[in-house]
């Protein structure tokens, strides 16, 4: 299919863009548009509602972890959070740029997120990632925090201000063996797969299945979140070369 066949098919989110220059060439990328899909919803019958029909040798299929994490039904109510003093204390230390231009959302700005981030890395390993970014944050280190809870902590989220609908009182866990899904994923539709979590800060993966795909390389076709961050209903991109 020609890039020109695609455009026709697909559409960037914002003001991003369908093509991105990286490290192994120009790749497309292209987000498919689904329905609203929900905790009741079985993942592996949306991908092939959604996915299949445009599925081509060698896309590598980037997929959502929130949408992974939604279809099993890890998603939590506010209110059966019972919040901790550290998780106080801990949020109070999240810089999400509250009353500026700048502010996206509260994230683990919340004693209810952070609550839950403390819960999946466990407290002594919360406690200590603190301590070490106490130590070396006013030395010009940052992310040490994130960095030592771990991806499946860190992946963890509170509901942002643009948060879908009936979503907007819910916290959203980490997806379980994101690593797990991917494989079967691949297995069942043989293309590389990649459960990725990303927002308008960045990327990192959960899972990858298949030898195409690296860290680097994945955070370089994400570095805007071609997904999009609001209401885009664009959880599955394919990676094409150009």
């Amino acid at each position: 299919m020609s890039t020109q066949s695609v455009e026709k098919i697909f559409k960037p989110n914002g003001s991003r863009t369908l093509e991105i220059d990286s490290s192994r060439g120009i790749y497309l990328r292209l987000p498919i548009k689904t329905g609203l899909i929900t905790e009741k919803d079985d993942l592996m019958a949306a991908l092939e509602k959604y996915v299949r029909p445009h599925l081509e040798p060698g896309d590598i299929l980037f997929i959502s972890e929130k949408i992974v994490a939604l279809t099993q039904g890890r998603i939590i109510p506010y209110r059966n959070i019972k919040v901790t003093p550290l998780a106080r204390l801990l949020a109070r230390k999240v810089e999400n740029k509250l009353h500026t231009k700048e502010f996206k959302g509260f994230g683990h700005g919340t004693a209810m997120g952070m609550q839950l981030l403390i819960e999946e890395a466990g407290y002594l390993r919360a406690i200590f990632a603190a301590a070490v970014a106490a130590i070396t944050k006013p030395l010009g280190i940052r992310g040490a925090f994130y960095y030592l809870v771990g991806k499946q902590a860190k992946s963890v989220d509170c509901p942002m201000s643009f948060s879908i609908h009936p979503y907007l009182h819910y916290a959203k866990l980490a997806p379980i063996k994101p690593w797990k899904v991917a494989k079967e994923i691949k297995e069942r539709f043989g293309n590389d797969v990649v459960i990725i979590d990303a927002n308008y800060r960045g990327s990192f993966t959960l899972g990858i299945a298949g030898s195409g795909v690296t860290e680097k390389f994945a955070q370089e076709l994400f570095r805007d979140n071609p997904s999009g961050q609001s209401e885009e209903f664009t959880p599955f991109i394919l990676a094409r070369r150009a």
